[in-house]
C-alpha cells in the first residue's frame, strides 16, 4: 500500500481518466478530478476546470490544496481530438488539440510544481496513447500532441529530478470506451488483429499502471514512455 496521497486528474469524470480516479480513491488517496462539466466518481471532490484556461487551472489547484491539503501527484489526462485528413485539417482543428492535450498538461504541471517543489516530493503522469509513437492517418494533430508529452516529460524529469519529482508517460493503446464501443464490428475485429492481446484493454488495466507509476514503489523511475497497449506499439 503507497503512502496516502493528495492526488488530482484532470479529466477524471469519464473513460480513462474517471477509471484512474477510482483507482487512486479504492488505495486511499485523497482524490479531485478536473471536468469542464459532470463530475468524478464517489469519494473525489470535482473541480470545474478547463485546461487551456491557465487561470482556471490555478483556481482548480487553489481550491483542492484548500480542501485537500497540496497535490503530491499530478495526472494529466485532459485530451479531444478533432481526427480528419491531413489535406482536410483546418488550422484550427490543429492548434485546438495541441492547445488542450499538450499545452494543457503543460499548464497543469507548471501549476503542480509549486507545490512538489516545496515538498521536494512529487509524482507527475503525463496520459499520452500508442499512436503518439506510432502515428496514426487521419490523426496527425493528436498524435502530435501525444509524442510532445514524452519531450515534455524528460524534460522535466532533467529539470526536477533531483528534487524528489518523477515525471512519467503512461501510453495506453486500445482501451474499452464509449469511444471504442461505438466503432463498427468489423472495424474493432481488425483493430484487434494487430494487437498481440487480440483484445482491448479495460480502463481499469491503464488505471492500475498509473497509480503503480505514481506511488513509492516507483521512486527511481522517471522519464519513462510505459506502454499499456496489448503489444500493439512495440518497437517505438
Amino acid at each position: 500500500m503507497s503512502t496516502p496521497r493528495t492526488v488530482l486528474i484532470t479529466g477524471g469524470n469519464r473513460g480513462i481518466g474517471r477509471a484512474i480516479a477510482e483507482e487512486f480513491v479504492a488505495q486511499g488517496h485523497r482524490v479531485a478530478v478536473t471536468a469542464r462539466s459532470g463530475s468524478g466518481p464517489n469519494g473525489t471532490l470535482t473541480v470545474i476546470a478547463d485546461v487551456t484556461d491557465a487561470a482556471s487551472i490555478d483556481a482548480a489547484f487553489s481550491q483542492v490544496e484548500a480542501e485537500l491539503g497540496p497535490v503530491e501527484v499530478v495526472v494529466a489526462n485532459a485530451g479531444i481530438t478533432r481526427d480528419t485528413l491531413l489535406m482536410r485539417m483546418s488550422d484550427e482543428d490543429f492548434t485546438d488539440v495541441i492547445d488542450t492535450n499538450l499545452t494543457g498538461a503543460f499548464r497543469v504541471v507548471k501549476r503542480a510544481s509549486k507545490g512538489m517543489l516545496k515538498a521536494k516530493y512529487g509524482r507527475i503522469v503525463l496520459v499520452s496513447s500508442v499512436v503518439g509513437l506510432l502515428g496514426a492517418a487521419g490523426q496527425v494533430n493528436y498524435a502530435a500532441s501525444k509524442s510532445g508529452l514524452v519531450g515534455l516529460a524528460r524534460s522535466v524529469t532533467r529539470e526536477l529530478g533531483s528534487r524528489g519529482i518523477t515525471a512519467n508517460v503512461v501510453a495506453p493503446g486500445f482501451i474499452e470506451t464509449d469511444m471504442t464501443a461505438e466503432l463498427p464490428e468489423e472495424t474493432q475485429a481488425m483493430y484487434k488483429k494487430s494487437i498481440p492481446a487480440g483484445r482491448f484493454a479495460t480502463p481499469s488495466e491503464v488505471a492500475k499502471v498509473v497509480a503503480w507509476i505514481a506511488g513509492d514503489d516507483a521512486a527511481y523511475i522517471s522519464g519513462a514512455v510505459i506502454p499499456v497497449d496489448g503489444g500493439l506499439g512495440m518497437g517505438h
